[in-house]
């Protein structure tokens, strides 16, 4: 019998179905590597820092998506840019993310703060755009944040968030982000 659509090609429901499973499993676990070659993780190691991650987060950002990293995208809390009148990031962050190599450094911001104004006070930044309302419904969420995403040429699972807030946190399921990382953990990784 041959599985239709959305079949995820696993065991059956027919007799014998905890012995093809166990086999199935067995299977699998054997078409899998035991190790990471020794390369590969001096490899990732090396993609890890030049992030600013320490290895532990990237290389369980990297198991999670499938995918490398290539955008860090911040948002305006997690880069302490508060001030209307001078939105520019702190020396310790702005260095920190002069120091990343081979990602697209985004910044999403909060109103009253304005993203030109943002984008032009912080050189280091490659885009900015204004940070969805604490307001929309879901689904704008996720048109807001994809819409931003794919015009930087992106697909979600490339980008890590980098926030403070809780809302910031949910930016990560409405783009489908590689995941999130705190604030404090990433800038504490750089010092």
């Amino acid at each position: 019998m041959r599985a239709g659509i959305g079949h995820n090609q696993g065991p059956t429901m027919e007799r014998g179905l905890k012995w093809r499973t166990f086999q199935w499993q067995q299977a699998r676990a054997e078409a899998m590597p035991k190790t990471i070659p020794l390369m590969v993780v001096k490899m990732h190691v090396a993609r890890a820092h030049a992030l600013g991650l320490d290895y532990p987060t990237y290389a369980a950002v990297r198991k999670a998506s499938g995918r490398d990293i290539m955008a860090l995208l911040f948002s305006s809390n997690a880069l302490r840019v508060m001030h209307v009148d001078a939105p520019q990031m702190p020396l310790a962050r702005e260095a920190a993310l002069a120091a990343v190599q081979g990602a697209q450094k985004l910044a999403l911001v909060h109103r009253p703060l304005r993203a030109e104004a943002v984008q032009s006070a912080n050189g280091v930044l490659d885009a900015t755009a204004l940070a969805p309302k604490f307001t929309v419904s879901w689904s704008q969420m996720q048109t807001h944040l994809s819409g931003f995403v794919t015009g930087r040429k992106l697909a979600g699972d490339q980008v890590l968030i980098i926030g403070d807030t809780g809302l910031e946190r949910d930016w990560t399921a409405a783009a489908r982000a590689a995941g999130f990382v705190g604030a404090n953990r990433y800038f504490a990784a750089q010092g």
